[in-house]
């Protein structure tokens, strides 16, 4: 649709819809004043008073004196205890291997003198003891803590505490409501969760500005830009060629079965926030290049064309263990927690038939749910190398583009471990993409217009509102509760062993991981459901397999805009609204279910070898 002034006019031109957003405010008011329960205070015990209580726990035990009392060491020891226990930790070894820098990297701060008395009260310290000590201090977090047990202060900071979780919980519902609804542009949902948490008292006014600037936020926006950067060279168009030249027949069929083909496998490994920004203006290119005289637009094939570039994101999530952080978190749990240990070729044996059988249900759902007018993108490629021969050969800058580019591609890849011990500092992936941002400024690629121009910075302040939205979900234990309280009411009615408790597991992750960023998602299911796994099933395949489908599960962000990257990157486009990715999430959601159930059942139990029983 064309708006009065020529310009293609988008979610963003639409007004206020009081009607809608009356629903989500009246959602958000109705949680508030509902009485907190009992599940919400002791979500808000293990919260605010949990970490002191093991702390003066293993003090006692350890050295008999409160943790006021003790010696820098014996901080240390107490405090590295308490993290490693958090972590999932059950063993002594589990214990020994965090370093130095893992221990800071835990926020404990101390100096090498302290460090080696640590180590050496650490190393003789019997086994039984350590496992002891792990256990009785989760134990004592997750059950022995109680609400009536706490004194007069203690109570007044976990009613504010529970306060806090039923106000970010009202925000769920009110946001939920309001990206299904669309009652307002998205980017002003953003702006809202700031204004809802500062008025709260959840976030301070001086913390709220810095929340939304993450280092994932910082990576959308380098990402735009150097999409941005590709598309002002058209650099877009040569890659949109040597991917699609080769075909014969030239179809958005085929067409979106070679970019899934490309796209799933490769999110496995390569960050899937890269892969949407590097085929969104491919995506665009093959759109705008298939319109003619007779087609002046057609809606249907550029929804068809960005769904399917973010969908096949997200389904080769969990291929590897290098596909999210939320892999590498559930192996650490896995190993911590039960010494199950899963190495990088048998997760990829695991998780890559998941993909792979993703690949033709996305195909079928995408071509299924569009029906664009335009079917044969032949002209498309016509008229690509039509504007590719006017080019003549690689320009200077179209080099200098893809060099930029190859260089961001390879920091991301190596900034965690390579790159972080060279510098002696992790940059992380954000400041990785900017720093190509302004690369393509500095070799004169792009200037400020064209970033002013091509970026979408409502997509950018959308996801920095995701972020903040995600943050605050995890921090104040409102994910922790949402998952505990699905978990325990299932438990409650047998729905807790085999099967069904890898399908719990699944559908818990999935909910909250549309909300949040996989990582925090998968962290805050995890002990929840893998704990239960051990009680159910004990020394049985159940617990590897309960973490391997929250890991998968972790990554079903097909439902919601802020659910994952891949998913504002391609909202950027400007042709997509919120219920578009409902088109298609929907039935990539059944599916992915079903298939993750059929291959726990029936595959993993074939290729599981005896070192992942649970200990």
């Amino acid at each position: 649709m064309i708006d009065s002034t020529g310009r293609k006019a988008s979610a963003y031109d639409k007004y206020i819809d009081y009607r809608r957003f009356s629903i989500a405010a009246g959602l958000f008011v109705l949680i508030l004043l509902l009485p907190v329960p009992g599940s919400m205070l002791d979500v808000a015990v293990e919260y605010q008073i949990g970490q002191t209580a093991v702390q003066e726990y293993y003090a006692l035990e350890l050295f008999g004196k409160p943790v006021s009392d003790t010696e820098q060491w014996e901080l240390l020891t107490v405090q590295a205890l308490e993290r490693c226990m958090m972590q999932g930790s059950a063993h002594k070894a589990n214990v020994v291997k965090r370093t130095a820098k893992d221990l800071r990297d835990m926020g404990i701060r101390f100096d090498e003198a302290n460090h080696r008395k640590y180590e050496a009260h650490i190393a003789g310290m019997d086994e039984d003891r350590v496992r002891a000590l792990l256990t009785g201090g989760r134990e004592l977090r997750h059950d022995r803590l109680g609400y009536a047990d706490l004194a007069g202060e203690q109570k007044k900071k976990v009613d504010d505490a529970a306060r806090r979780i039923r106000v970010v919980i009202a925000m769920v519902a009110f946001v939920v409501a309001c990206f299904v609804t669309e009652a307002i542009p998205l980017p002003g949902v953003a702006f809202c969760i700031g204004l809802i948490l500062v008025f709260s008292g959840i976030v301070s006014r001086r913390d709220v500005a810095s929340l939304y600037w993450s280092d994932a936020c910082w990576f959308i926006m380098g990402s735009l830009m150097f999409a941005a950067a590709f598309v002002k060279t058209g650099v877009d168009k040569r890659i949109c060629l040597i991917l699609f030249r080769s075909l014969a027949k030239p179809s958005a069929r085929w067409i979106t079965a070679i970019m899934i083909i490309v796209i799933a496998p490769a999110a496995s490994f390569i960050s899937d926030h890269a892969l949407a920004a590097i085929f969104l203006p491919i995506g665009l290119i093959l759109y705008h290049n298939s319109l003619t005289g007779k087609n002046r637009e057609d809606p249907e094939l550029a929804k068809m064309m960005m769904i399917t570039i973010a969908m096949a994101c997200n389904i080769g999530g969990f291929g590897a263990p290098s596909g999210g952080a939320r892999n590498v978190i559930i192996m650490t749990y896995l190993e911590d927690m039960f010494g199950i240990s899963i190495g990088y070729g048998q997760w990829i044996l695991f998780g890559m038939p998941f993909v792979l059988i993703m690949i033709p249900i996305l195909w079928l759902a995408v071509n299924l749910r569009f029906k664009p007018k335009v079917r044969n993108l032949a002209p498309a490629l016509a008229s690509l190398k039509q504007d590719i021969s006017h080019m003549g050969k690689w320009s200077g800058k179209q080099i200098l583009a893809i060099a930029i580019f190859l260089i961001m591609l390879a920091g991301w890849i190596t900034e965690a471990n390579i790159l972080a011990q060279l510098l002696g500092v992790r940059l992380g992936i954000g400041v990785i993409a900017v720093l190509g941002a302004v690369a393509y400024l500095l070799t004169g690629v792009v200037n400020w217009r064209d970033y002013h121009e091509k970026v979408d910075w409502g997509v950018v302040w959308l996801y920095a509102g995701a972020i903040i939205f995600g943050h605050v979900l995890d921090e104040s234990g409102g994910a922790y509760w949402i998952a505990r309280s699905i978990v325990q009411g299932l438990a409650q009615i047998g729905l807790q062993s085999g099967a069904v408790l890898v399908f719990t597991a699944s559908a818990v992750t999935a909910f909250i991981t549309n909300l949040m960023a996989d990582g925090p998602a998968a962290a805050a299911v995890g002990p929840v459901t893998l704990n239960m796994a051990a009680v159910a099933g004990p020394g049985s395949l159940l617990v590897p397999f309960t973490g391997l489908a929250t890991a998968c599960a972790s990554s079903f962000a097909y439902l919601l805009v802020i659910g994952t990257p891949p998913n504002a990157i391609v909202y950027s486009s400007g042709y997509l609204a919120a219920k578009d990715f409902f088109r298609v999430g929907v039935i990539c959601l059944i599916a992915a279910f079903a298939v993750l159930l059929l291959i726990s059942a029936f595959y993993w139990p074939l290729i599981a070898s005896s070192n992942l029983a649970g200990a």
